[in-house]
């Protein structure tokens, strides 16, 4: 079996111009920068509202999530081992241009880019929702409210363009902030448990644990730990990535999993469905009983500064993933320029206009409902991802480029199995809405193709 060729943007040593390196980026993520930016990434505002909508599910919810943790780490495990031993390939988009070809590396990374972008809007209106809570002006103007969203956008690619060391300090800060209500949570189940034992979880029913239950269960669970993979998405901006990039992916994966599943599945098992399925913060609901309104208000803010958080973890993926996709040849080269500090500000321009777009349009903001379709559509956009990187990990395998590991191949073998049983989850209507969003962008990459057929080796096409 042949190997197709490689382009030139994609090996090691690239010498194209817009190539993130040492002299155009004075600071580079290290562990901690780029573990924050995994936990960051995945905590969200996402996994604060997930206790309501798991409420249906009762006891599935450990099935689900404990299907949902085993394929998350299987899939770290495959992102680590790629970006271990293809540190300089440009990320996951370069890494899948090596092994399958330019044209599944393109279609896998503008569905990641335009998945996460539309999350960046979902967690802006999320957030300043949450925010409502303590301005009341922000839930009775919904113009005010998409204002305000848009003007954090602003100020964290702002943040952003200030290069990776601010961009960076801030994730590590507010990654410990959003810490806070798990671990306020997790105490005041104890607390429970103290004085109650296990008389306060949800009466066990084995009749409940269905299969259609468990499907349902994890394919809520699995927009919970989106972003897993951003250590490796933006490869070239970590230090050291062949011993960072895999710490800090299961690192993270390992640490956010374990607490959102610990976390969501107490909330589940001992509030009331009904309570907890119309609670706009389950969370603040959960503790605020126990340890005075004070401490709710308290887990409010911790979950705001969360939220953008991980905005702010996304908008340096957002603008990172399309800048390396320009690397490679496949984007014009006027999304990977750089200004000094080393930001690809115009990346990081284009996807928080799409962003500000969205927030603007939605004029009457309806969380639930927001939260929901952005849920399915990010949820299958990335599954593309999830499933192409251990088919490339195979591959890779094969070829004798990365260690043919019985870790790797399990791991491999797990991630594919995951991934199909998510798409199946979502449903077809997902499944549809995400195609669609993923091939928008192949007319673009046909004309890439023609672009750079027209012109010599080493021209640069702008």
């Amino acid at each position: 079996m042949s190997s197709p060729p490689v382009p030139r943007q994609l090996h090691a040593q690239s010498a194209s111009p817009s190539t993130l390196t040492p002299a155009r980026t004075p600071h580079k993520l290290g562990l901690i920068g780029a573990t924050a930016l995994v936990v960051g990434n995945i905590v969200g505002v996402g996994v604060f509202m997930l206790p309501a909508s798991l409420a249906p599910f009762g006891w599935s919810t450990m099935t689900g999530w404990a299907l949902t943790l085993c394929g998350s780490l299987c899939l770290a495990w495959v992102f680590a081992v790629l970006a271990k031993h293809l540190p300089h390939a440009g990320g996951a988009t370069g890494i899948l241009g090596v092994a399958l070809g330019r044209g599944p590396a393109f279609v896998t990374a503008w569905g990641y880019w335009m998945s996460a972008c539309v999350s960046n809007a979902a967690i802006t209106i999320g957030g300043v929702s949450y925010l409502g809570r303590l301005v009341p002006s922000l839930t009775q103007s919904p113009m005010l409210a998409a204002v305000t969203g848009c003007s954090m956008l602003a100020l964290l690619g702002y943040l952003n363009s200030r290069g990776l060391k601010v961009a960076g300090a801030a994730q590590v800060i507010t990654t410990v902030v959003k810490m806070l209500p798990f671990v306020v949570a997790l105490g005041v189940a104890a607390l429970l448990f103290a004085r109650g034992g296990t008389g306060i979880l949800a009466p066990f029913d084995a009749s409940t644990l269905t299969f259609s239950a468990a499907t349902g269960a994890a394919a809520l669970t699995l927009y919970s730990m989106l972003g897993l993979e951003c250590a490796a998405m933006p490869a070239e901006a970590v230090n050291d990535p062949e011993r960072t990039v895999p710490r800090a992916t299961m690192i993270g994966t390992v640490l956010t999993g374990v607490l959102s599943m610990s976390v969501t599945g107490l909330l589940v098992l001992t509030m009331p469905a009904a309570a907890l399925a119309v609670s706009a913060a389950p969370v603040a609901d959960f503790v605020s009983p126990v340890l005075g309104r004070g401490v709710g208000t308290l887990i409010t803010l911790c979950v705001v500064i969360g939220a953008f958080g991980a905005l702010n973890g996304w908008v340096l993926v957002v603008g990172e993933v399309p800048a390396a996709m320009a690397d490679h040849g496949l984007l014009p080269a006027w999304w990977g320029k750089r200004n000094a500090r080393g930001a690809a500000m115009n990346s990081v321009l284009v996807s928080g206009v799409l962003a500000c777009v969205l927030i603007m349009l939605n004029g009457s903001p309806r969380l639930t409902n927001m939260y929901t379709f952005v849920l399915l559509l990010s949820t299958t956009t990335t599954l593309a991802l999830y499933l192409l990187a251990p088919v490339a990990a195979l591959v890779l395998a094969y070829r004798g480029t990365v260690p043919r590991t019985p870790a790797l191949l399990l791991a491999s073998a797990g991630a594919i199995a995951f991934a199909c049983f998510a798409f199946a989850g979502a449903g077809l209507e997902a499944n549809l809405w995400g195609l669609l969003l993923i091939f928008a962008g192949v007319p673009l990459h046909l004309y890439m193709q023609r672009r750079a057929a027209s012109h010599p080796a080493g021209q640069s096409v702008d």
